[in-house]
């Protein structure tokens, strides 16, 4: 803690009556009460202003806000600047919800414990934050959301791990900005304008974060996916952006990537090439849900436990669909247009647990649904028939099926002509819902 001479004088004054006035009390002498007019001397002689203590002190706390051992709660009081007080040991600053438009130079930098600061939802500037970072050696966690920044900042801290941007108007970003947090863990710049609706982020301009795990960059402006990721990135989340297009060139090398979620773009089956997730070959969880495309897309990586194709153009599912997807759990086809379902189409799918096919345009279930299905879902088709072989297949003794729940309501199917066999291999009648 850096302090001005007057202040050490203080102290050093402050500690000696202390003690003084310990012994006094202890052998029944009153107390001398002197002290503060000797401190106020001492000050007009060297020519300062008076320090107003208890402030910055360990046990102090601005009345604008409430501590909680080394926690400093100020959020939701309509405060302007950063309150003055907060002591310098607080290891979490939280400043969220306020009017706050700038930090005062150099406020930050004797917070040598801050881990955690919260400056959500409040008003500063790109101008108004420069500098006020770089100084807090320990901070780990920076939420900057919901502020009015244009640009990331360019003086952050290298111990940061996590840093929230999300809901600003930023338009700009330099890989000089990365260069003194190499270890980030956690990056959120979602609901911006980065892309500017014709382009992506630079090439490598994230190169430097090699030690990324979590990007999400949901809710910009972004054509394409960006060049050059960090192979470190395990979840990456692109929701509601422009993207036609995925190029191989996104990850340059063998991925660690686990979760990517592409939903609601503009993807289209041209835009998802071979290479595109050649590299991904650890993905697990896949959303393509509310693109443009008209056919499943071929070239997916065999790790895949989860696919989302939701809200797509997919009029027909072949018998070749999903030949390369052996660890597949969950599969999502609700609200296309699938009129035609192959002899067979999901048999590939040894372990398939969940399968919805709401709202499409099927006539009847399709036939040879795999063996180890939990629940289907059918609903809001055109559905008249179910075929002996959907649920019920291999042999004369099929055994019973897996399925605790099968879902048919909202279809066209007469219960007085269905055929019974259809469903002997079932639990109970309890399994099936036709209404």
């Amino acid at each position: 803690m850096k302090l001005t001479s007057t202040t050490k004088n203080l102290k050093t004054k402050t500690g000696k009556h202390q003690k003084k006035d310990k012994i006094n009390e202890r052998k029944g002498k009153p107390l001398k009460k002197d002290n503060k007019t000797k401190e106020t001397k001492q000050e007009k002689k060297e020519g300062t202003n008076p320090a107003y203590f208890p402030y910055f002190k360990d046990n102090y706390c601005p009345p604008e806000c409430a501590c909680y051992g080394r926690v400093v709660q100020c959020s939701d009081k309509g405060v302007e600047k950063v309150p003055y007080g907060i002591p310098y040991n607080s290891r979490y600053v939280l400043l969220m919800n306020n009017r706050i438009d700038s930090i005062q130079l150099d406020l930050l930098n004797e917070y040598l414990s801050m881990e955690f600061l919260v400056l959500s939802n409040n008003r500063l500037t790109d101008g108004s934050i420069e500098g006020a970072f770089e100084g807090i050696p320990a901070l780990r966690r920076l939420y900057l959301d919901r502020n009015l920044l244009e640009s990331v900042p360019t003086d952050l801290p290298a111990s940061l791990e996590e840093l929230r941007l999300d809901d600003n108007h930023l338009n700009v970003m330099s890989e000089g900005a990365w260069a003194h947090c190499p270890g980030l863990l956690v990056l959120s710049l979602s609901n911006n304008s980065l892309g500017n609706g014709n382009d992506t982020l630079p090439a490598s301009v994230l190169s430097p974060l090699g030690s990324l795990r979590t990007l999400s960059l949901d809710r910009n402006r972004l054509a394409s996916v960006p060049l050059g990721l960090p192979l470190s990135i395990r979840e990456l989340y692109l929701r509601g952006n422009l993207i036609q297009k995925f190029p191989g060139e996104a990850f340059m090398g063998t991925s660690e990537l686990v979760i990517l979620d592409l939903s609601a773009n503009w993807l289209t089956n041209h835009g998802l090439l071979r290479e595109s997730l050649v590299n991904a070959t650890h993905l697990e969880s896949l959303n393509l849900e509310g693109n443009q495309l008209k056919k499943v897309p071929r070239h997916l990586p065999s790790s895949l436990k989860t696919l989302n194709l939701e809200g797509n153009l997919i009029s027909s599912v072949g018998k070749a669909s999903f030949l390369h997807l052996p660890h597949l759990e969950h599969l999502g086809l609700a609200s296309n247009k699938i009129a035609r379902v192959a002899l067979g189409a999901f048999r590939a799918l040894p372990v398939l647990h969940q399968l919805d096919l709401c709202h499409n345009a099927l006539n009847q279930v399709p036939r040879q649904l795999p063996r180890g299905l939990h629940s289907v879902a059918l609903t809001h088709n055109k559905i008249h028939s179910v075929p002996r072989d959907a649920f019920c297949w291999g042999g004369s003794d099929p055994g019973l099926s897996s399925l605790v729940l099968v879902q048919l309501e909202h279809n066209l199917i007469d219960l007085g002509h269905l055929d019974a066999k259809a469903f002997h291999c079932l639990r109970g009648f309890q399994v099936v819902h036709f209404y």
